[in-house]
């Protein structure tokens, strides 16, 4: 399974740039970790398009995805892969459902440590919490347009996979509207965010994992 993709999940439910000139430290952190909580847990859904780059280390073009997203309180994701090939996340509370192609697997996170630890992030991202989340260290930045949050990990388990995992967001709504994952082994994957639209409507079918 794509450990990677449920942490991506998670980090939507909020819902670095590689150059990151014209950024700075946000003077007030506690004015924005307010606002950025208040802007959270008003957010009920979340509907848009994505575009995937993926850089492998052993390749030397990236590898573009297209999809849709769909987030809805609470600890509700729907991540599907329409482009190049089909590839569906489901995460409703604590059960996951993945489907690559003819192949369908369903997990529960009861039990497993490295799920239950991504469920903690969902519950944080949720209530706006995931700037004080103990697995990472956080630093707050700011240009005029957006906010970056570059979060490296320092809980064992995740660092396994990542080195760091930098969000933009929207200062207009506080909505992510880029992620940039750089994993321990090299490889990084940008996915940015289009089409955003809040407080949509969202049938609960949406994210059935039965």
């Amino acid at each position: 399974m794509r450990r990677w993709l449920l942490i991506l999940g998670c980090m939507l439910c909020v819902l670095p740039v590689m150059a990151q000139s014209g950024f700075k430290p946000v003077a007030d952190v506690a004015a924005f970790k307010q606002q950025f909580a208040k802007a959270s847990q008003a957010t009920q859904s979340i509907q848009c398009d994505f575009v995937q780059e993926k850089n492998l280390s052993m390749l030397a073009d990236k590898i573009v995805s297209k999809g849709k997203f769909w987030f809805k309180k609470d600890n509700k994701v729907r991540m599907e892969y329409a482009q190049p090939s089909y590839y569906l996340l489901i995460m409703n509370g604590k059960e996951i459902k993945v489907k690559d192609g003819q192949k369908e697997n369903r997990v529960s996170t009861k039990g497993n440590k490295l799920f239950e630890q991504i469920n903690k992030i969902t519950v944080d991202c949720v209530q706006g919490n995931i700037v004080n989340n103990a697995d990472f260290n956080t630093k707050v930045l700011e240009n005029g347009q957006s906010y970056l949050l570059e979060m490296t990990p320092v809980n064992r388990s995740l660092a396994q996979y990542f080195k760091s995992i930098h969000l933009l967001v929207d200062k207009k709504d506080y909505s992510v509207s880029k992620i940039e994952m750089y994993e321990a082994g090299g490889d990084d994957t940008t996915i940015s965010f289009v089409h955003k639209q809040l407080n949509v409507n969202i049938a609960d079918a949406v994210f059935a994992v039965k």
